[in-house]
């Protein structure tokens, strides 16, 4: 099992119990952005008396992952994460007899009619989009505003948006807390600035957020974004953001 840095014990928890009750032994290669949560849930399983060799921890990169998928020991491979590993992961998989289940990426879409409630579809998107800083493959990254409603629904956005609050989530007062690594905040970046390039508008630019940045210095923050006039062709929507940044269609 191959785990994602954004639910260290959920996602296992979806793979090795299942594998161990129906007879399997099971090895778990979490994230290496953050193992501990993962470390913990297999030294409770020892503690509690699971025999040794039953559930294993792998720690790494990669290179680690890619050993397991070709060593013909392992019959069955389970991953949860972006969707171009979980292409390699599969077809790695499949050319060395495995069977996998390989699940990606997603790109949620909310349709907002006419008849809306206002505020109160606001305060739903607000929360779909920016809970856990949008690291999440069910956050809601792309709006679809019918039949004129996008100025009302924008307008609204603004308001609400200007309260949001980014900072260690531990802090009561902030909606949401960083970005997993210094990389993963410039590619959510890299695609701010690739929609506003292709002509996109930044309604509320996360960029700017400088009082955060001055405030924790060793964090990698990034402000709650919304962009409007998105096109289907844009890269921006393609692509998985997967950050805190609410596209307009």
């Amino acid at each position: 099992g191959v785990t994602p840095f954004n639910f260290p014990v959920m996602v296992p928890l979806w793979m090795f119990p299942i594998a161990i009750a129906v007879g399997n032994s099971f090895i778990l290669k979490p994230s290496e952005k953050d193992p501990l949560a993962t470390m913990y849930i297999a030294q409770l399983f020892s503690e509690a008396g699971l025999p040794d060799g039953v559930l294993n921890v792998l720690n790494g990169d990669k290179e680690v992952s890619n050993t397991l998928l070709s060593d013909k020991r392992i019959k069955a491979t389970s991953f949860v994460g972006s969707t171009p590993v979980a292409k390699h992961i599969y077809k790695t998989s499949s050319i060395n007899g495995k069977r996998c289940q390989a699940l990606g990426g997603a790109k949620n879409h909310a349709l907002v009619l006419p008849d809306a409630n206002i505020k109160q579809t606001v305060n739903q998107l607000l929360g779909a989009a920016f809970g856990s800083s949008g690291q999440r493959c069910m956050a809601l990254s792309v709006v679809v505003a019918v039949g004129g409603i996008g100025k009302e629904l924008i307008d609204e956005l603004k308001i609400q948006m200007s309260s949001f609050k980014v900072g260690p989530y531990h802090e009561e007062a902030n909606n949401f807390g960083p970005l997993v690594s210094k990389d993963h905040m410039n590619n959510v970046l890299m695609s701010i600035n690739s929609a506003e390039k292709d002509g996109a508008e930044i309604i509320v630019d996360g960029r700017n957020d400088c009082k955060v940045k001055q405030k924790y210095k060793n964090g990698y923050y990034l402000g709650a974004t919304l962009i409007d006039k998105v096109k289907a062709s844009m890269q921006s929507y393609k692509q998985e953001i997967f950050g805190p940044v609410l596209q307009i269609i």
